[in-house]
């Protein structure tokens, strides 16, 4: 699925759901910090989606999407153990592009594939509205909490290293 497949489905998602969101057009920007400065908003409030891979023993790979503030890095223990796995890291590129549909940089924290477990830490919790890619670098999408949180169904667990 291309990039503008899964942003025409986001957003026929959250038109589908009702959800308080807009779009913000900018220059295309994959840094969260950079990208923040666009928007005009606290890196705090970004919604960055990293792709995990996390062994479960010899033979198991599962992938989750960890949504967590665009501040923040992701705590491989804590995925790992959500799992109950032996081993956790970023996805490949490769994979991660695979199981998002839209390639790293642009990835949004929402899930269409069933292989990709998706959690959001707790802190993303604190703000009323939050921002991120659309499946593109040059659109960012703003969209309720609340609606993030109905609409999306996340694991809400704290994934973030202190």
């Amino acid at each position: 699925m291309a990039s503008e497949d899964i942003y025409s489905k986001l957003t026929a998602l959250l038109d589908e759901r009702g959800a308080s969101y807009r779009v913000i057009e900018h220059e295309p920007e994959g840094v969260t910090e950079v990208v923040s400065q666009l928007r005009g908003h606290d890196p705090r409030q970004a919604a960055k989606c990293i792709i995990v891979m996390v062994k479960v023993g010899k033979k198991v790979t599962r992938y989750a999407a960890a949504v967590l503030p665009g501040d923040k890095r992701v705590d491989f223990d804590k995925m790992k153990a959500l799992f109950g796995g032996t081993y956790a890291s970023f996805a490949s590129p490769e994979a991660a592009e695979k199981l998002a549909g839209t390639p790293v940089g642009t990835i949004p924290p929402f899930s269409f594939d069933e292989r990709l477990a998706l959690f959001m830490d707790p802190e993303l919790l604190q703000h009323s509205e939050v921002f991120f890619n659309a499946a593109r670098l040059d659109r960012t999408i703003a969209l309720s909490t609340e609606d993030y949180l109905s609409i999306a169904e996340p694991r809400v667990e704290p994934i973030t290293q202190p």
